[in-house]
């Protein structure tokens, strides 16, 4: 009897740890998925003069596509990052970028890898997006772009990945932060509760796996996706958007980022607003106070 209660136990505890192994697995295989979407709008709904561009990421590895809309060459020119399983379309992007070029901002919009009409067939979580968001400046560089007229606009993991990108090149001198994570490992809490049958206070149980399997199996290093010590590094000030009732990156993650950037850093907590719904909710002053920042940080001529 006792022999038998021993394989039980054995057996259970098998059974456990090739589930626990399965989760964690689960859990950082989702960190390289996302939706490929179509677009969503096109800049010739607003009557811009654009242009179809493709540049490769500063990894090396893909080919991204986009749309390089000009305002005035003389003004600078503003990189927008999108979310994860979005594109350079969603979320209004194309409208808030037609009010920046009435503003004569220079826009360029484009898909990260494995988003929208981009190369990749896998995603990092922001890791290698970084290089994508870079090879977007080396692109604007490369056509004759002042690097020092250059600013990021990003939503979401965007906004995340823009902090990131901008801590690794010093020449780029203005960030703005819509909806940014603080870390990435306190999201996959998020992702355990979502995507499995676990609830959200189980998930410090798989995290640490999970992020050794991510590093292991796909070279993505969670744990160094941290914008709120990335932006410790700069010498300017960010301004942050965050929405007071968002549930998908709640709004102590941008607090968070704010508090740790320059002091002279402005957030905008904007009440009662959703996930990435600054602009959709309050279009006018959201692009007033996204126009007053790039002005005071890349100048006005």
């Amino acid at each position: 009897m006792l022999t038998l209660f021993k394989l039980g136990l054995k057996i259970a505890l098998a059974l456990l740890l090739i589930a626990y192994l399965y989760i964690s697995y689960s859990i950082a295989a989702g960190v390289t998925k996302a939706e490929r979407k179509a677009q969503e709008d096109n800049p010739a709904n607003y009557g811009l003069n654009f242009q179809d561009v493709q540049f490769i990421s500063r990894r090396g590895d893909v080919t991204l596509n986009g749309w390089y809309i000009p305002g005035n060459s003389r003004k600078p020119t503003i990189i927008f990052v999108h979310g994860i399983s979005g594109t350079r379309s969603t979320d209004k992007a194309v409208d808030l970028a037609s009010r920046l070029v009435i503003k004569e901002y220079n826009v360029l919009l484009f898909d990260l890898r494995g988003h929208g009409d981009s190369e990749g067939e896998k995603i990092s979580g922001g890791y290698f997006e970084q290089e994508d968001v870079l090879g977007a400046f080396d692109y604007l560089v490369e056509r004759g772009t002042p690097p020092q007229r250059i600013g990021l606009i990003g939503f979401s993991m965007g906004a995340g990945i823009s902090i990131l990108a901008a801590a690794k090149e010093p020449a780029i001198q203005a960030v703005v932060a819509d909806s940014p994570f603080a870390n990435a490992s306190e999201l996959i809490a998020q992702e355990v509760d979502r995507k499995t049958v676990f609830a959200q206070w189980v998930a410090p149980i798989f995290v640490p796996t999970s992020k050794i399997l991510a590093n292991m199996l796909y070279g993505i290093d969670v744990g160094a996706l941290v914008p709120e010590e990335a932006v410790k590094r700069f010498a300017y000030p960010i301004l942050v958007i965050h929405g007071t009732a968002d549930q998908r990156i709640p709004p102590e993650h941008g607090t968070r980022v704010y508090k740790a950037a320059h002091p002279d850093s402005v957030i905008w907590l904007v009440p009662g607003v959703e996930h990435v719904d600054a602009f959709l909710k309050h279009p006018d002053e959201y692009v007033d106070r996204v126009v007053d920042y790039f002005n005071r940080r890349l100048g006005t001529q």
